[in-house]
C-alpha cells in the first residue's frame, strides 16, 4: 500500500490543538557520580546503536552528585562531560547558594551541548522565571527546563508551573513529598507499592500529571528506590504509564532502564493494529473506516499515532508499510 504525500503525514493530519506533540525518551537516567556519570554515557551510546533511535535521556546530577563544598568543582566536570548526544544537568535548587555558578558553568560551558536543564525543588511560577533568567545570562535562553515538584504547595501550584511556555517537562520527586508531610504520610508510601496507594502520594501524582496533559507537556514519574527487583521496577513503570498517565519516568541505575522501556512500549500486536488502522485511513485520505466491525475517524486515528511514536521510541519493530512515516519525520 502506498503512502499520502508529506502533506498527509499523520503528524501534519492528525496532530491538532487537543494533543501535545512533545515527545521525549520515556527514561530519563539520573547519575551524578563521575564514574557512573562516564558509563551512562557510555550505555546510551551502545543503546542508541542497538535501538536505532536514543531510548534514554542522561541528566548529569549536581544537586545530589556534588560533594558539599565542592559543588563548583563537580558543575565544572558536568560542563566537560555533556557530549553532543541526550544530555541534560540537574542543578541545585534556586535559592541554593550554588545555583548561580552551577549554571553559569554548565550552560555557558554547554549550553549547544544540552538537551533542557533540570531544576529541582520548584515552589512557584517565580521559581521557573529566576531559572529562566539564569539560563538567559549563560547564554541559555533556547534551553527548555524540566522541574521537579516536591512538596503540597507545588503540587497545589502544578497547573502554573505547566502552563510557563519555558517549562517542557514535570517529574515527582516522591520522597521529599511524603517528608514534606512532617510524618503524617507513612515510609510505606516511598516504597514501590505505597506509593501506588497512600491517596495524598496518588492525589500528587494525579494532579501533575493532569497539569502537564493540560498544557502539552511531559509528566515524568518519579523514582523506585526498589533497583535490584526488575519484575517489581517494570511493574511500577507499568502502572505510572497505564493507570497515572505518565509519558517519562526516572531511572537511578542501568538496572532498571530496560525495564522502564519495556514498561512503557506498546505490545506488538497493538503496534500492528494500529499500523493496519493508519494505513487503511490514509488509503482514503484520512476519512472515517470501518475495522474489525468498529469505526474509526481522527480521534482513534490520533490516539493510534501516538501509539506508533511510543513503539519508535522505545525501539519496537516497526510494521513496514508505516517506516516510510518515521524516516520522513526523521529527516525532517
Amino acid at each position: 500500500m502506498s503512502l499520502l504525500p508529506d502533506s498527509a503525514h499523520p503528524a501534519t493530519v492528525l496532530l491538532d490543538a487537543q494533543a501535545s506533540t512533545l515527545r521525549l525518551p520515556v527514561c530519563d537516567h539520573y547519575s551524578g557520580v563521575e564514574a557512573r556519570m562516564r558509563k551512562s554515557l557510555e550505555l546510551q551510546a551502545e543503546m542508541t546503536a542497538e535501538f536505532g533511535t536514543c531510548v534514554f535521556d542522561v541528566t548529569l546530577d549536581c544537586e545530589d552528585g556534588a560533594p558539599v563544598g565542592d559543588e563548583a568543582a563537580h558543575a565544572r566536570l558536568v560542563a566537560a562531560l555533556a557530549p553532543e548526544a541526550r544530555v541534560a544537568a540537574r542543578v541545585h535548587a534556586v535559592d541554593h547558594p550554588a545555583f548561580a555558578e552551577d549554571v553559569a558553568t554548565i550552560v555557558g560551558e554547554a549550553s549547544h551541548r544540552l538537551s533542557y536543564v533540570m531544576v529541582p525543588k520548584v515552589e512557584s511560577v517565580d521559581d521557573v522565571l529566576l531559572a529562566e533568567k539564569a539560563l538567559e545570562r549563560a547564554s541559555g535562553g533556547h534551553l527548555p527546563l524540566h522541574v521537579l515538584i516536591e512538596s503540597p504547595a507545588a503540587v497545589y501550584r502544578a497547573f502554573e508551573i505547566a502552563a510557563h511556555p519555558r517549562v517542557q517537562s514535570i517529574s515527582f520527586g516522591l520522597m521529599d513529598f511524603v517528608s514534606a508531610h512532617g510524618g503524617a504520610i507513612p515510609a510505606s508510601a516511598m516504597g514501590v507499592q505505597g506509593q501506588f496507594e497512600h491517596p495524598l502520594v496518588v492525589r500528587a501524582k494525579l494532579e501533575i500529571s493532569a497539569a502537564c496533559h493540560a498544557h502539552g507537556k511531559v509528566p515524568s514519574h518519579c523514582v523506585v528506590t526498589e533497583f535490584k527487583d526488575p519484575e517489581r521496577m517494570q511493574a511500577a513503570a507499568g502502572r505510572a504509564a497505564r493507570e497515572f498517565g505518565y509519558t517519562r519516568m526516572w531511572s537511578i541505575h542501568p538496572g532498571q532502564i530496560r525495564s522502564i522501556l519495556a514498561a512503557f512500549a506498546p505490545a506488538q500486536s497493538e503496534i500492528d493494529q494500529a499500523a493496519r488502522i493508519l494505513l487503511s485511513a490514509a488509503a482514503v485520505h484520512w476519512a472515517p473506516i470501518s475495522a474489525d466491525g468498529v469505526l474509526h475517524d481522527r480521534a482513534s486515528y490520533r490516539y493510534y499515532w501516538q501509539l506508533l511514536e511510543r513503539a519508535q521510541q522505545t525501539g519496537r519493530s516497526m510494521p513496514a508499510g508505516v517506516q516510510p512515516w518515521f524516516a520522513a519525520s526523521s529527516s525532517t
